[in-house]
């Protein structure tokens, strides 16, 4: 439904599959997983799917062998793009006012909250 499930916020030289490491174990049910290329890790994809999750995240450009995934599927993906750039909405929000991380984050979790679960 393109609703917040889970939000991690990490240092910003962090990549993205090193913070997905903190989030694999919290991850609900569900069939596939959608994400960007900054998620393609060997490591990644077999997580998901010893967990039973089908991930649909194109290979990056460097890959010798490019891993197989649903280009159909992956349009839908504009649903993430789509709630950030919402939460993005609450001012606070898109400029960082917040110096402490703690602080920053739950500006977000509250914009994520007025936004998707109070309608």
């Amino acid at each position: 439904m393109g609703r917040p499930l889970l939000l991690l916020l990490t240092e910003g030289q962090v990549s993205d599959y090193k913070g997905a490491r903190n989030l694999i174990e919290r991850l609900p049910r569900a069939k596939e997983l959608l994400a960007d290329r900054g998620y393609d890790a060997d490591w990644f994809r077999n997580e998901l799917k010893e967990k039973g999750i089908s991930p649909c995240i194109p290979p990056r450009k460097h890959r010798k062998e490019p891993a197989p995934y649903d280009e159909v599927l992956y349009k839908q993906r504009h649903r993430i793009e789509n709630m950030f750039g919402r939460i993005k909405d609450w001012r606070r929000v898109a400029t960082r006012y917040d110096r402490c991380a703690h602080t920053f984050f739950s500006t977000i979790l509250i914009a994520a909250t007025c936004c998707y679960y109070l309608d």
